[in-house]
Parts: C-alpha cells; sequence; structure tokens
C-alpha cells in the first residue's frame, strides 16, 4: 500500500502550558483513531536552516516545517480524507502531503 508523508507548517502556537497539553491530547486522540495507517508517528522539529549550491543561507525558508509523519492509504485522495481531521489544521496550520514513492535500488 502507498505511503504517504506529511508535513506540519505554520498554525498557532499555544499560549499556555494548559492549552500546550489539551492540544497535544488532541493530536494523540487523532493519531490513535488513525491507527496502523499512521506508519510512523514522526517528530517535531527546530530551526530549519536552507543548504544551497552556494552555502548556507541566513535567510529563513519559505516554506518552514513544524514536523512530519507518515501513513499508508490506498490513494492521494484517501490520504487526504484521512487527514482532514488533523487538529494541526484546527491551529491554522496547515498540512503538504506527497506520495512516497520507491527508490530503485540500483541508482543508490
Amino acid at each position: 500500500m502507498p505511503e504517504f508523508i506529511f508535513t506540519y507548517h505554520g498554525g498557532e502556537m499555544p499560549d499556555t502550558p494548559e492549552a500546550g497539553a489539551e492540544g497535544m491530547a488532541r493530536w494523540r486522540a487523532w493519531a490513535d483513531n488513525l491507527g496502523s495507517a499512521l506508519t510512523n508517528p514522526g517528530t517535531p522539529v527546530g530551526i530549519t536552516k536552507v543548504l544551497t549550491p552556494t552555502g548556507v543561507s541566513d535567510e529563513p525558508s519559505l516554506h518552514p516545517i513544524m514536523g512530519f509523519s507518515i501513513l499508508e492509504a490506498e490513494s492521494m485522495e484517501a490520504a487526504l480524507e484521512l487527514l482532514k481531521t488533523c487538529p494541526h489544521l484546527d491551529y491554522g496550520g496547515t498540512l503538504d502531503v506527497s506520495q512516497m514513492l520507491p527508490m530503485p535500488v540500483d541508482n543508490i
């Protein structure tokens, strides 16, 4: 079954530790509801640096990620349907969703 990586972007940060805990509890309940479709819950990420052919840019990334996760679904449409209820969207964030393609072994 195809796998899809989705990256978390933007959104409001919690105002208080209690709001952060509530948001995390909502995310965990959502992730638990996905069951085995969520093959890798991923991790949040810190500061993003942009590496170019000429070096490391001091300019912020145009679309920095906040974290990633991986899920299995029959199709892109099915993956998007599973992701429509992600709590990250309730906080004004967005998700970028991409199908992961097999890496040809002979190209490694």
